[in-house]
């Protein structure tokens, strides 16, 4: 095998993580035990406080929100839902320990909040503490069986721990759920790759792709795929695509690095 295969080879496969859960829709005064007339001035202020929050989160603005929710808090200490939106919005911002104590404190105000464990496994995933991403995930799961973010979290963590088959066991039922979710083919797609079964790999992406036509992993990701299997015109075209979109979206680096694939493929072209 020759080094600029070798250099190909080495780029590797662009991975996506599963998606947080949505974050709580805004709350009103009907949405508490008290009505509007026997609430307290420090009730309302805390629920619109929260309703400001959840408006940040949707305009991305997650230190904004952080702030909102931290107020509400200190209003009302009991919401489980401003503790879990803060959770979000701390993981929005990377600052994923932090987003683990406030799921943590959700989940310890509502047992049945199964996004917050979802969240959580997400965030533990991240973290790279897999075991606990899966207890979280199979946590979900069993509060609401439909959750398939929480499957794809799950996938993830095992096929991060070799466990490929388990993941794409997770994966399939993500997809029953929702066929609609291009992570859920996309992360079996990694997997597909991962067993050297790259046709199918091939075929995940193109429904990830069809799903959703910004996703330059999706195309980087084919494109590789394409070029493992001899295809080099169609790796050089999903390649091309992929760093239009990554320059488009502003991630330098992925521009860089597919970029080079490009070069590296294309110096491989005038190999007698």
């Amino acid at each position: 095998m020759n080094q600029n295969y070798l250099k190909i080879a080495l780029l590797g496969f662009a991975t996506v993580l599963a998606g947080l859960s949505d974050v709580v829709i805004a709350q009103n005064a009907l949405s508490h035990p008290l009505s509007i007339a026997q609430a307290t001035k420090e009730q309302l202020t805390a629920v619109q406080l929260y309703n400001r929050g959840v408006d940040k989160l949707e305009a991305g603005d997650y230190t904004g929100a952080i702030s909102d929710f931290s107020d509400a808090l200190k209003l009302n200490a009991d919401d489980a839902d401003s503790y879990y939106n803060r959770g979000y919005a701390y993981h929005s911002l990377g600052n994923y320990e932090a987003a683990v104590d406030d799921y943590t404190q959700a989940i310890r105000l509502n047992s049945e909040f199964d996004e917050a464990y979802s969240n959580r496994g997400y965030a533990y995933f991240v973290l790279e503490n897999y075991e606990k991403a899966i207890a979280d995930s199979t946590k979900a799961l069993e509060i609401n069986g439909d959750n398939d973010t929480a499957y794809i979290t799950r996938g993830n963590a095992y096929d991060e721990l070799g466990n490929h088959q388990a993941a794409l066991a997770d994966y399939e039922q993500a997809i029953q759920i929702n066929p609609n979710n291009p992570l859920a083919y996309y992360n079996r797609g990694l997997v597909y790759n991962r067993l050297e079964e790259h046709q199918k790999a091939i075929d995940d992406y193109t429904e990830t792709i069809r799903l959703k036509p910004t996703f330059a992993e999706a195309f980087s990701n084919r494109g590789i795929t394409q070029f493992y299997l001899k295809n080099t015109n169609e790796a050089l075209a999903d390649l091309r695509k992929a760093a239009d979109l990554f320059q488009e979206q502003g991630l330098t680096e992925s521009y860089q690095t597919t970029m080079n694939a490009i070069r590296t493929i294309q110096e491989l072209q005038t190999i007698p």
